[in-house]
């Protein structure tokens, strides 16, 4: 890596100079076989000409304008975001953790508009990843992200997940909302119970607490769905956005209704770049694919594909693979091993890339236009790969 950059990455050494598809071509011409997505951004895969053909559109025009005009792709994708689930507002900003502020301040902001000012702290749980701002690390509430930068933001607490006895007893006078994934992705691929989901939901509804959904990895269809929320019939009051809303293109997105963003007026929350022309034109390009019923049907029968075949290999490699888990194209690997080594190996070996997650969870990632052959050869290298870190079952 380039003495110039900060070093707070460890790339691996590979450089890569362009993609297609679900594949990565490095400078040396190697290709790579890609089921890490960016960490689920590039969701339609790379070189996209749906995507390319927005973008070049674009770039015509216009690439900045600032908020303080009317920006015609932001308020396309706005009404179109909105229209598609429970919100009735949108705002645009440049990444996930920009998008879990504004959820935040807005869930702030509504209790102080009802002249609750008291009430502006907001329930995490165990495991979560919200971003590396100050704020959003606090909410995570990971150590490793938060040790040496001084006192942790204050204003978030923490439960376990799956324990709405302990959400219960952590609400207080001061609490305003509940913030959650329906899917961790960072500490491991945890999926939250849908059952669970409905009693914060029910929870917040009887205390006047706001529920926030933090879908930026699980959301824009990656499981089938396009918003993991909606498979479990649970309605939150906001919702933040990232990742594959831009296909690779930088864009966060926070929606609401309008009751949950209640006093958040000219002034209290603002971007430069948010909502730009040019991440509104591509974002709206995702969304001409991925709304597509028939594109959300195929997800769901590629995720079966895909998991049937990596639970074959559990039952060949036991003592490796412990545990298959996840929803649609958003699976993880446990394995006895840890996961930089699998994630590597992986690489070497088979040149196939994934991206570790915890410390024993290997994240499975595919761009969601993956097509049945990468997958079958996807497994077909972590069968090769795995057959060199195992013993196979008898």
């Amino acid at each position: 890596m380039s003495d110039a950059l900060l070093p707070v990455f460890s790339p691996a050494s590979v450089l890569f100079d362009h993609g297609e598809g679900a594949w990565l071509v490095a400078a040396n011409g190697e290709r790579y076989l890609d089921f890490g997505a960016g960490i689920a951004v590039n969701a339609l895969g790379y070189s996209h000409p749906h995507l390319v053909g927005a973008l070049e559109r674009q770039g015509r025009k216009l690439w900045h304008l600032s908020n303080v005009y009317r920006i015609s792709e932001a308020e396309r994708l706005a009404e179109r975001l909105t229209a598609a689930c429970f919100a009735d507002v949108a705002f645009f900003a440049n990444s996930g953790a920009e998008a879990n502020e504004c959820a935040i301040k807005i869930a702030r902001r509504h209790h102080d508009a009802h002249g609750r000012p008291e009430r502006w702290r907001i329930i995490t749980f165990d495991g979560a990843f919200h971003g590396r701002t100050l704020a959003t690390m606090a909410a995570g509430g990971n150590r490793k992200y938060l040790d040496g930068f001084g006192p942790a933001v204050d204003g978030f607490d923490q439960c376990p997940l799956e324990d709405i006895e302990a959400v219960r007893a952590r609400v207080g006078p001061r609490t305003a909302a509940l913030m959650i994934e329906p899917i961790q992705g960072e500490s491991g691929i945890r999926p939250v119970s849908h059952g669970f989901l409905r009693q914060l939901r029910e929870l917040c509804d009887e205390r006047g607490l706001l529920l926030i959904f933090d879908e930026i990895q699980c959301g824009m269809a990656r499981t089938g769905h396009l918003f993991a929320h909606q498979e479990a019939g649970v309605v939150p009051d906001i919702m933040s956005l990232a990742k594959g809303l831009g296909g690779g293109f930088p864009i966060g997105a926070c929606l609401a209704t309008r009751g949950a963003a209640f006093g958040m007026r000219p002034g209290a929350h603002g971007s430069t770049f948010g909502g730009n022309p040019l991440a509104g034109a591509v974002a709206n390009a995702v969304l001409d694919i991925v709304m597509d019923d028939g594109v959300l049907a195929e997800i769901r029968r590629k995720s079966a594909l895909l998991r049937g075949l990596l639970e074959e290999l559990a039952g060949r490699y036991p003592d490796l693979l412990v545990e298959v888990r996840g929803r649609g194209l958003m699976l993880g690997l446990k394995t006895t091993r840890p996961s930089p080594e699998i994630v590597e190996a992986l690489r070497a070996r088979a040149k196939v890339l994934t991206i570790a997650a915890g410390d024993t969870v290997t994240r499975v990632l595919p761009p969601l236009i993956v097509t049945d052959k990468d997958i079958r050869l996807f497994a077909e290298r972590c069968d090769e790969t795995f057959a060199g870190l195992s013993r196979p079952a008898a």
